[in-house]
């Protein structure tokens, strides 16, 4: 049945609130809505959160994405009378910070729409408040502490593409790093992205939707294939990246003649990602200048180069399971005490040297600091009594420091002589670059602390900040405003005595200012000078020409206290901002200090030994160990192994090493463990080892356990596939491979000819140093046919009924696999185990693939007696039907 054209529902449904102003009449909407849409298509693309009141409002589609990421509950206002409701949410101005870094967090661009001026002034003229964007927040440029981890750098990139070449630039704004480079070859610009993190990529752009910013996985048609898509990509104009505009910006803005100081005058890609980047920070930095560092080029030859699965399978700063600092390891070396020492220890351990001479010095500094007890203790005492003076610098020079930021510098200041004087007694590099610190910083610092009081409030308009007597009009001032207060405090005493009214009272409201108040049945004994205000139920109140002659006086005079104060603050502020490049100076010295203090710490607690570094291509560990799993289980549990690679210094090593062994028995565990120690060795640290001999290493490179890439649908195979191809067309002989079951992705014969191809390339064609995890134990006839092959193997110790895992590497290959007993630890029925034990001693002896893969083997000529340009396919197979006849 239906309804008739006459009839009307009983129930009105109400009309859903208006989520998208285009199409808005504007002449119809009120006048703050007006102003938020005006504001908001100046900043299309960015979140705008609107000051009302006490709050931050949005309205229209940008209520329903917070309300919806911020699973707060959407409103709607009133828009006007022709326009009805309209979309609305919004969040309390005090907890601005916390849901402006959510959604940050989340990819979002942020425009902070404040009020400018005083809203008392407004309302008196009979207006509405003025606002302005006063700060945009983009995941590449916070800097509030709140919104930032202190233990890591937040960095903003800029990428420019031509051709197979690139130039990138990133930088800190919270603690002014500022560097450039470039180079060919777009797999090294994956590695440099990967190495960074960066919170923000700018990519210049011809598309429509400029100044877009595009969340992590998000797709875009202009934005280039070769960038990984776990980033958050800013699409920008292309005009601020040209090479005239950009390098005219950076001329300007450093106040030089030439980018030759810098090192990228003949760098042009370098130079546009520089100087868009430089445009980026002005942009969204509104009034606040961000002091940047002098721009530094390095090149990314000068490192050691770990790709992205490197990174990640040695789990540097997170682990692969569940990426948490929990487990990784710079979790299991960082001793820092500052905030600015663990984020150079991590950026070192992302960027190792290949310069002997700079590890030497991090060595001999680290080895006074463990050799001298006292020195060490005493100077990470000091080094706790520091803040982070990169990003309070930054604070400051960028005008948004407030008081206590301003002190904290300034306390980190004056203690700078203490560890000066403390480094003048040792005798290696990085102490001897702090043995002189300018005085005119620890002078400054003094100064602040005089002007300053000891505990100021947070907010700078509400005084209380300036000590007395650092200026006379101030203390003026504050004198005469104390006496009118002291009057208004003895007013009442005065008043009673005057009146023989006992509870009269002078009091205050927001409304009325300050009062006197009489109970309505003494209101006949009020003297003849009080001036009736109000009537109330059960009193009166009066003003008088003296009362309100010393409120104007007190409240003139609070406001121009606070300005006063404001105003010296400021000027302080920016005195000490002159000074932030040198700042700056000397807290990376000092952060570099805190991380070799906190590196002889570890080397003194957990037995790490000086590594040696010879020419050469050689591993020599004698008893190393892992350090993160040493740290978890306890080092009385850990069975070291030692390992012997390549050749230097009158010793020579197989190049390639076979490792065979159980699953479960520590295989993997030793591959990470020698990456690891190649690694800290290059950082400079001491390593993991009774002791080491090492050579310089131009690549790590790691191909450990099965994962699969679903979002570009890619198989576990495949994915290793890749890997594996990256490795044999990047590495040379100065790198170290680390291989882990090369060919377990598909089926038996072709993971073994892969497997056993890969290890005969790289043994016979790259002759990197490399360790050769595997299953095949088939794999252990290659020592016997080429000379820099080794096979080495875990160790296991076979009782009836179970094996025990000995976690012990020694020379010799493995046999079996021990896969059955691998799942009985994990807790595999017993009658599954029962029956695979059944099934496997069936299939050894009567298999026609066991018999034929042994023939096959023995088959395989050696790799000197052919050519792998010509190389013929091996007839490892051909006899199995005769030899599974004869069984």
């Amino acid at each position: 049945m239906t309804d008739s054209p006459d009839q009307k529902p009983e129930i009105a449904t109400r009309k859903a609130p208006h989520t998208d102003y285009r199409g808005l009449e504007r002449s119809k909407i009120t006048p703050m809505f007006q102003h938020y849409i005006e504001v908001k298509e100046m900043n299309p693309n960015a979140l705008l959160l609107y000051r009302v009141g006490d709050f931050f409002e949005c309205f229209f589609q940008d209520a329903a994405i917070i309300s919806r990421e911020l699973e707060l509950i959407l409103t709607s206002k009133d828009g006007g009378k022709e326009i009805g409701r309209v979309a609305m949410t919004g969040v309390p101005h005090h907890a601005l910070e916390r849901y402006s870094r959510q959604l940050v967090e989340k990819g979002y661009a942020v425009a902070i729409c404040d009020q400018v001026e005083d809203a008392a002034e407004a309302a008196a003229e009979k207006r509405m408040v003025e606002r302005a964007i006063t700060k945009l927040l983009t995941p590449g440029t916070l800097t509030d502490e709140g919104m930032l981890n202190a233990r890591k750098n937040n960095f903003l990139a800029a990428v420019v593409i031509a051709g197979d070449n690139w130039g990138l630039a990133y930088a800190d704004i919270s603690t002014g790093e500022f560097h450039t480079t470039q180079d060919r070859h777009l797999n090294s610009l994956t590695v440099e992205l990967t190495r960074l993190q960066p919170s923000e990529v700018l990519v210049p752009t011809n598309a429509p939707d400029i100044n877009r910013l595009l969340r992590p996985g998000e797709k875009s048609d202009h934005l280039p294939d070769c960038l990984p898509e776990n980033f958050c990509y800013s699409l920008r104009q292309q005009t601020p990246f040209s090479l005239t505009e950009a390098k005219n910006r950076l001329l300007l803005t450093y106040r030089v003649r030439s980018l030759e100081g810098m090192g990228c005058e003949h760098l042009p890609l370098a130079i546009r990602a520089a100087g868009g980047l430089l445009e980026y920070i002005e942009d969204t930095q509104k009034a606040n200048q961000v002091p940047l560092r002098p721009l530094r080029t390095y090149a990314v030859s000068e490192f050691l180069v770990l790709d992205g699965q490197t990174r990640r399978n040695l789990e540097i700063t997170q682990t692969v399971r569940d990426g948490s600092f929990y487990g990784s390891l710079l979790w299991a070396i960082d001793r820092t005490v500052t905030a600015m020492g663990s984020r150079a220890l991590r950026r070192w351990l992302l960027q190792p040297l290949l310069d002997i001479k700079g590890i030497h010095a991090r060595q001999e500094t680290i080895q006074e600091l463990k050799d001298n007890t006292s020195l060490r203790q005493d100077i990470q005492q000091k080094l706790r009594e520091i803040y982070d003076m990169e990003r309070l610098s930054g604070r400051v020079g960028a005008g948004t420091a407030n008081a206590r930021d301003l002190l904290a510098l300034a306390e980190s200041l004056v203690r700078l002589s203490d560890l000066a004087e403390l480094a003048r007694t040792g005798k290696s590099p990085y102490l001897k670059t702090l043995q002189k610190v300018p005085g005119d910083l620890e002078q400054l610092g003094r100064r602040v602390i005089e002007h300053l009081v000891e505990t100021p409030p947070l907010h700078l308009k509400e005084g209380g900040i300036i000590r007395d007597g650092i200026d006379a009009g101030l203390d003026e001032q504050r004198q005469r405003y104390k006496e009118d207060m002291q009057w208004l405090t003895n007013l009442e005493v005065t008043e009673r005595e005057k009146t023989g009214i006992s509870n009269l009272k002078v009091s205050f409201n927001k409304t009325f200012g300050y009062y006197i108040s009489l109970p309505r049945s003494k209101a006949d004994q009020a003297p003849k000078d009080y001036i009736r205000k109000q009537t109330l139920v059960n009193e009166e109140r009066y003003i008088t020409p003296e009362l309100k002659e010393k409120e104007s006086r007190i409240l003139t005079a609070e406001d121009e206290l606070h300005q006063l104060e404001y105003e010296i603050f400021t000027d302080l502020r920016s005195q000490i901002a002159e000074f932030a490049d040198e700042i700056r100076e000397v807290a990376t010295r000092v952060a570099a200090l805190d991380v070799l203090a906190g590196l002889a710490e570890v080397a003194v607690y957990q037995g790490y030994c000086r590594p040696e570094i010879v020419p050469g291509r050689l591993v020599e560990i004698t008893d190393g160990r892992h350090p993160v799993v040493e740290k978890s289980i306890g080092s009385p549990f850990f069975v070291p192994n030692s390992s012997d690679l390549g050749d230097g210094d009158g010793v020579e090593y197989p190049d390639l090493i076979i490792l065979t062994g159980p699953n479960a028995s520590g295989k993997s565990c030793y591959l990470r463990q020698v990456g690891l120690i190649q690694l800290l060795a290059q950082t400079g640290s001491f390593v993991p080892a009774r002791s080491a001999r090492m050579s310089i290493c131009d690549r790590i490179f790691t191909r450990v356990g099965a994962v699969d890439d679903l979002a570009t649908g890619q198989s576990t195979f495949m994915v290793e596939m890749n890997e594996t191809a990256n490795i044999l067309n990047h590495a040379t002989e100065k790198s170290l491979v680390l291989l882990d079951e090369i060919g377990r992705g598909t089926a038996t014969f072709d993971g073994l000819s892969i497997a056993w191809a890969v290890a005969e390339y790289i043994a016979t064609e790259i002759r990197a140093r490399t360790i050769f995890a595997t299953h095949y134990h088939e794999l252990n006839e290659l020592a016997s046919i080429l000379s820099n092959v080794a096979n080495y193997q875990v160790t296991v110790k076979e009782l009836p009924h179970e094996i025990v895992f000995l976690h012990q590497v020694r020379p010799g290959g493995a046999d079996k696999s021990y896969g059955i007993e691998a799942g009985r630890l994990a807790g595999l029925p017993a009658s599954v185990i029962d029956r695979a034990l059944q099934v496997m001693g069936q299939i050894e002896k009567h298999s026609k693939i066991a018999i034929g893969l042994r023939k096959g083997i023995e088959k395989i000529k050696p790799v000197k007696e052919t050519d792998h340009r010509s190389i013929q396919q091996l007839d490892i197979f051909g006899e199995l039907e005769t030899e599974g006849e004869e069984a």
